[in-house]
Protein backbone atom coordinates (compact mmCIF):
# COMPACT_ATOMS: atom_id res chain seq x y z
CA UNK A 1 0.00 0.00 0.00
CA UNK A 2 1.47 3.42 -0.91
CA UNK A 3 2.35 5.74 1.96
CA UNK A 4 -0.26 8.34 2.89
CA UNK A 5 0.44 11.78 1.43
CA UNK A 6 2.03 14.21 3.87
CA UNK A 7 2.52 17.95 3.93
CA UNK A 8 5.89 18.86 2.40
CA UNK A 9 5.70 22.65 2.86
CA UNK A 10 3.29 25.41 3.88
CA UNK A 11 2.99 28.93 2.50
CA UNK A 12 1.13 32.16 3.14
CA UNK A 13 0.88 35.21 0.85
CA UNK A 14 -0.25 38.20 2.92
CA UNK A 15 -0.40 40.50 -0.14
CA UNK A 16 -2.03 39.11 -3.27
CA UNK A 17 0.42 38.57 -6.17
CA UNK A 18 3.52 39.34 -4.07
CA UNK A 19 5.99 36.79 -2.76
CA UNK A 20 5.03 35.33 0.58
CA UNK A 21 6.48 33.30 3.42
CA UNK A 22 7.13 29.63 4.16
CA UNK A 23 5.96 28.46 7.56
CA UNK A 24 6.09 25.39 9.77
CA UNK A 25 2.38 25.61 10.61
CA UNK A 26 -0.74 27.40 9.39
CA UNK A 27 -3.83 28.47 11.27
CA UNK A 28 -7.01 28.15 9.23
CA UNK A 29 -10.32 29.90 9.92
CA UNK A 30 -13.63 29.99 8.03
CA UNK A 31 -12.16 32.35 5.40
CA UNK A 32 -9.03 30.29 4.71
CA UNK A 33 -5.41 30.46 5.84
CA UNK A 34 -5.25 33.21 8.45
CA UNK A 35 -3.65 36.27 6.86
CA UNK A 36 -3.46 34.81 3.36
CA UNK A 37 -4.19 37.36 0.61
CA UNK A 38 -5.59 39.65 3.31
CA UNK A 39 -4.20 42.66 1.43
CA UNK A 40 -3.87 43.53 -2.23
CA UNK A 41 -2.32 46.19 -4.39
CA UNK A 42 -4.93 48.51 -5.94
CA UNK A 43 -4.72 50.49 -9.16
CA UNK A 44 -6.33 53.93 -9.65
CA UNK A 45 -9.24 52.13 -11.36
CA UNK A 46 -9.83 50.14 -8.18
CA UNK A 47 -8.70 46.81 -9.64
CA UNK A 48 -6.52 44.32 -7.80
CA UNK A 49 -2.90 44.18 -8.92
CA UNK A 50 -2.16 40.75 -10.38
CA UNK A 51 -0.14 38.90 -12.99
CA UNK A 52 -3.12 38.96 -15.36
CA UNK A 53 -5.92 41.27 -16.47
CA UNK A 54 -9.64 40.59 -16.09
CA UNK A 55 -12.75 42.33 -14.79
CA UNK A 56 -11.34 42.25 -11.24
CA UNK A 57 -7.59 42.20 -11.90
CA UNK A 58 -5.06 44.45 -13.58
CA UNK A 59 -1.67 43.11 -14.66
CA UNK A 60 1.00 44.91 -12.61
CA UNK A 61 4.44 43.74 -13.68
CA UNK A 62 6.98 43.60 -10.86
CA UNK A 63 4.83 42.64 -7.88
CA UNK A 64 6.68 39.33 -7.62
CA UNK A 65 9.89 41.25 -6.89
CA UNK A 66 8.46 42.33 -3.52
CA UNK A 67 7.95 40.07 -0.51
CA UNK A 68 5.20 40.23 2.10
CA UNK A 69 5.20 38.59 5.54
CA UNK A 70 3.33 38.87 8.81
CA UNK A 71 5.19 40.23 11.82
CA UNK A 72 3.70 41.02 15.22
CA UNK A 73 0.19 41.01 13.82
CA UNK A 74 0.98 43.35 10.92
CA UNK A 75 1.86 42.77 7.28
CA UNK A 76 5.31 44.02 6.26
CA UNK A 77 6.46 44.40 2.66
CA UNK A 78 10.16 44.12 1.88
CA UNK A 79 11.76 45.42 -1.30
CA UNK A 80 14.76 43.92 -3.09
CA UNK A 81 17.17 46.31 -1.38
CA UNK A 82 15.93 45.21 2.07
CA UNK A 83 13.84 48.34 2.69
CA UNK A 84 10.76 47.23 4.67
CA UNK A 85 7.54 48.99 5.63
CA UNK A 86 4.21 48.05 7.15
CA UNK A 87 1.60 47.69 4.45
CA UNK A 88 -0.58 50.37 6.07
CA UNK A 89 2.30 52.88 6.08
CA UNK A 90 1.83 55.30 3.14
CA UNK A 91 5.57 55.06 2.50
CA UNK A 92 5.07 51.46 1.35
CA UNK A 93 2.64 52.52 -1.39
CA UNK A 94 4.86 55.45 -2.39
CA UNK A 95 7.87 53.17 -2.66
CA UNK A 96 5.94 50.57 -4.69
CA UNK A 97 4.53 53.22 -7.02
CA UNK A 98 7.99 54.64 -7.67
CA UNK A 99 9.42 51.16 -8.25
CA UNK A 100 6.76 50.07 -10.74
CA UNK A 101 6.21 53.43 -12.40
CA UNK A 102 2.47 53.81 -11.80
CA UNK A 103 0.29 55.04 -8.93
CA UNK A 104 -0.58 52.18 -6.61
CA UNK A 105 -1.93 51.73 -3.12
CA UNK A 106 -2.53 48.90 -0.68
CA UNK A 107 -5.98 47.85 0.46
CA UNK A 108 -7.29 45.31 2.96
CA UNK A 109 -9.90 42.83 1.80
CA UNK A 110 -13.48 44.05 2.23
CA UNK A 111 -16.60 42.51 0.69
CA UNK A 112 -14.84 41.54 -2.55
CA UNK A 113 -12.64 38.47 -2.14
CA UNK A 114 -8.95 38.61 -2.96
CA UNK A 115 -8.94 34.92 -3.87
CA UNK A 116 -8.92 33.97 -7.53
CA UNK A 117 -10.82 30.68 -7.34
CA UNK A 118 -11.21 29.74 -3.68
CA UNK A 119 -9.69 30.09 -0.24
CA UNK A 120 -7.15 27.25 0.14
CA UNK A 121 -4.87 25.85 -2.56
CA UNK A 122 -3.14 22.46 -2.51
CA UNK A 123 -0.67 20.97 -4.97
CA UNK A 124 1.06 17.59 -5.22
CA UNK A 125 4.80 17.31 -5.75
CA UNK A 126 4.28 14.46 -8.21
CA UNK A 127 2.12 16.72 -10.37
CA UNK A 128 4.84 19.37 -10.51
CA UNK A 129 7.36 16.67 -11.42
CA UNK A 130 5.09 15.55 -14.27
CA UNK A 131 5.21 19.07 -15.72
CA UNK A 132 8.99 19.13 -15.26
CA UNK A 133 9.26 15.82 -17.12
CA UNK A 134 7.13 17.17 -19.96
CA UNK A 135 9.37 20.23 -20.16
CA UNK A 136 12.62 18.34 -19.78
CA UNK A 137 13.76 20.76 -17.09
CA UNK A 138 13.20 21.42 -13.40
CA UNK A 139 10.05 23.37 -12.48
CA UNK A 140 10.07 24.95 -9.03
CA UNK A 141 6.98 24.30 -6.91
CA UNK A 142 7.07 27.91 -5.69
CA UNK A 143 5.82 29.05 -9.08
CA UNK A 144 2.35 27.75 -8.22
CA UNK A 145 1.92 29.76 -4.99
CA UNK A 146 0.00 26.98 -3.22
CA UNK A 147 -0.77 27.18 0.48
CA UNK A 148 -0.22 23.46 1.03
CA UNK A 149 2.33 21.40 -0.89
CA UNK A 150 1.78 17.66 -0.45
CA UNK A 151 4.23 14.82 -1.13
CA UNK A 152 2.08 12.74 -3.48
CA UNK A 153 2.15 9.79 -5.85
CA UNK A 154 1.10 9.37 -8.62
CA UNK A 155 0.93 12.63 -10.57
CA UNK A 156 -2.40 14.45 -10.47
CA UNK A 157 -3.75 12.26 -7.69
CA UNK A 158 -5.17 15.41 -6.10
CA UNK A 159 -7.81 15.44 -8.87
CA UNK A 160 -9.30 12.40 -7.10
CA UNK A 161 -9.92 14.54 -4.02
CA UNK A 162 -12.36 16.85 -5.84
CA UNK A 163 -15.82 16.53 -4.29
CA UNK A 164 -14.41 14.93 -1.14
CA UNK A 165 -13.26 16.12 2.25
CA UNK A 166 -9.68 15.81 3.46
CA UNK A 167 -8.29 16.23 6.96
CA UNK A 168 -4.84 17.67 7.64
CA UNK A 169 -4.00 18.20 11.29
CA UNK A 170 -7.21 19.45 12.89
CA UNK A 171 -8.34 21.14 9.66
CA UNK A 172 -11.02 19.66 7.42
CA UNK A 173 -11.24 20.92 3.84
CA UNK A 174 -13.66 20.17 1.04
CA UNK A 175 -11.86 20.05 -2.31
CA UNK A 176 -14.09 21.83 -4.81
CA UNK A 177 -12.30 22.25 -8.15
CA UNK A 178 -9.04 21.99 -10.10
CA UNK A 179 -6.70 24.98 -9.83
CA UNK A 180 -6.59 26.73 -13.24
CA UNK A 181 -3.22 28.27 -14.07
CA UNK A 182 -2.28 31.53 -15.77
CA UNK A 183 0.83 33.21 -17.12
CA UNK A 184 2.15 33.82 -13.58
CA UNK A 185 3.70 30.33 -13.59
CA UNK A 186 6.04 31.56 -16.35
CA UNK A 187 7.02 34.84 -14.72
CA UNK A 188 10.21 35.87 -12.98
CA UNK A 189 10.28 36.79 -9.31
CA UNK A 190 12.82 37.85 -6.72
CA UNK A 191 13.37 34.12 -6.11
CA UNK A 192 13.15 32.62 -9.60
CA UNK A 193 14.05 33.55 -13.19
CA UNK A 194 11.40 33.64 -15.89
CA UNK A 195 10.56 30.22 -17.32
CA UNK A 196 8.54 30.69 -20.52
CA UNK A 197 6.65 27.67 -21.74
CA UNK A 198 5.29 26.31 -18.46
CA UNK A 199 1.72 27.36 -19.19
CA UNK A 200 1.77 26.22 -22.82
CA UNK A 201 3.14 22.82 -21.74
CA UNK A 202 0.52 22.46 -19.02
CA UNK A 203 -2.32 22.89 -21.54
CA UNK A 204 -1.97 19.56 -23.35
CA UNK A 205 -0.57 17.84 -20.26
CA UNK A 206 -3.42 18.58 -17.86
CA UNK A 207 -5.87 21.06 -19.35
CA UNK A 208 -3.94 24.06 -17.97
CA UNK A 209 -4.71 23.07 -14.35
CA UNK A 210 -2.37 21.94 -11.61
CA UNK A 211 -3.36 21.34 -8.00
CA UNK A 212 -6.78 21.86 -6.44
CA UNK A 213 -8.82 24.47 -4.59
CA UNK A 214 -10.63 23.77 -1.32
CA UNK A 215 -13.03 25.47 1.05
CA UNK A 216 -12.84 25.24 4.84
CA UNK A 217 -15.22 22.85 6.60
CA UNK A 218 -13.54 22.77 10.02
CA UNK A 219 -11.03 25.45 11.07
CA UNK A 220 -7.92 24.49 12.98
CA UNK A 221 -4.18 24.16 12.59
CA UNK A 222 -1.99 22.08 10.30
CA UNK A 223 1.77 21.54 10.31
CA UNK A 224 4.60 20.39 8.09
CA UNK A 225 4.67 16.60 8.05
CA UNK A 226 0.98 16.19 8.83
CA UNK A 227 -0.76 13.34 7.02
CA UNK A 228 -3.53 14.12 4.54
CA UNK A 229 -6.46 11.76 5.11
CA UNK A 230 -9.43 11.34 2.77
CA UNK A 231 -12.67 11.31 4.75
Amino acid sequence: MPAAPRVASLHRYPVKSMLGESLQELDVDERGVVGDRAWSVRTPEGKFGSGKSSTRFDAVVGLLDVRAAMADGSVVVTFADGDAHRVDDPVAADRLSALLGRPLRFGAETDVSHFDDGPVSLIGLASVRALADARGETVDTRRFRANIVVDTSPAFVEDEWIGRQVQIGSVVLEVILPSPRCVMINMSSADLPAQPGNLSALGPLHDSSLGVIARVVTPGRLCNGDELRLL
